[in-house]
């Protein structure tokens, strides 16, 4: 006897969608080609120095900008040509705070619930569900504008939360902030995660990326330089190095391994850091008394951000080094990429990488 065949599965669209996206101010690229997806309860890290791209990219996601280039899906719909019902799936808390100073959270969270197309009974709701993992239960009443600055930033974030998004951008979310702030905010959003939301959180703080047992998204000058969880990262980019920090100009440096210069650090890539140390520090010879720092990294998350985001341009071979031209080559020149922050001169970008995680 026949039997119906069994109907298709219908395929959900993903939470967010971005292909090949791009994005110019005027003569700077601040997106080339950017192409992204992030699945339902999945979290992804946003990294990149200042300038490269993050900021855009979200911007460009909450429809609050138009791209050049590409396609961008927030569970299918495009924030281009139906910008109201996108900003309805997702929920976004950029780096500047968004709060009004007279008014108390409470009056804050109902307007923006009310923004949301939320009902008075269902927002003082969504209220109390934010507020008490947020840690802003019996701060409702109190003015915004007498708030510490690590207060201020949950309300901010819990204004992008009251509508449940399915979507959630977070850019830069405890820059400033307490320790307190951080471990609330870091609980709170793989509390998210794993009722379903998908998070991308774009952070200088390579920690929190860990915490958050988030997959990885390295944005350099505009264009997707890595994708994929930490582990996988740390296999194929995670060189180890020794890092040096000298009190002047860094010496000449004849060592088997790369070496790279970055304003007053040499660092010397090696795939054991721990045993090359030595004969590292043999090298230097009479520059010894000069050497004010060393580091051992060791193959992670942070030597995956110092290998892709943006050292080819930032740092020069050391004359004698393994594949070095003749005479030491300068930083090249940087062009900012519209992300609001403009170039870095290249020490600056390194000495902010030396500080993450």
């Amino acid at each position: 006897m026949p039997t119906d065949p069994t109907p298709p599965v219908a395929h959900t669209p993903l939470p967010l969608s971005v292909r090949g996206v791009g994005k110019r101010y005027g003569r700077a690229t601040a997106l080339e080609g950017v192409s992204l997806d992030i699945a339902r309860g999945e979290i992804v890290g946003l990294l990149g120095h200042n300038g490269a791209g993050k900021t855009t990219l979200m911007s460009l996601v909450a429809g609050l900008l138009r791209p050049d280039a590409g396609d961008i899906r927030v569970r299918g719909v495009s924030p281009v040509r139906e910008p109201r019902r996108a900003r309805l799936l997702l929920g976004l808390a950029p780096q500047e705070l968004g709060v009004y100073p007279p008014l108390t959270v409470r009056q804050n969270l109902r307007f923006f619930a009310e923004l949301a197309g939320l009902r008075r009974r269902e927002a003082e709701r969504r209220i109390e569900e934010v507020a008490e993992p947020l840690g802003l239960a019996d701060l409702l009443e109190r003015r915004v504008g007498r708030l510490s600055g690590g207060e201020q930033r949950r309300v901010h974030t819990a204004m992008a939360l009251l509508h449940r998004p399915e979507l959630l951008l977070l850019d830069e979310p405890t820059a400033g902030v307490d320790v307190e702030t951080r471990t609330r905010l870091i609980a709170y959003v793989r509390e998210l995660a794993a009722a379903g939301t998908a998070v991308c959180y774009s952070t200088h703080y390579l920690g929190e990326v860990e915490e958050l047992d988030a997959s990885v998204a390295v944005l350099d000058h505009g264009r997707l330089t890595a994708r994929g969880t930490i582990a996988e990262l740390v296999r194929d980019h995670g060189d180890g190095a020794v890092e040096l920090t000298f009190a002047g100009t860094p010496p000449p440096l004849r060592v088997p391994w790369p070496v790279t210069r970055a304003g007053d650090v040499l660092r010397v890539r090696a795939p054991e850091p721990h045993l090359a140390a030595p004969e590292v520090l043999g090298a230097l010879g009479d520059s010894l008394p000069r050497l004010v720092n060393l580091r051992v990294l060791r193959p992670s998350l942070e030597t995956v951000f110092l290998a892709l985001a943006g050292q080819r341009q930032e740092t020069a071979p050391e004359p004698g080094a393994p594949g070095a031209p003749t005479a030491a080559a300068g930083p090249g020149p940087q062009d900012g990429d519209g992300d609001g922050d403009g170039p870095e001169p290249a020490a600056d970008r390194t000495v902010e990488a030396g500080h993450h995680g």
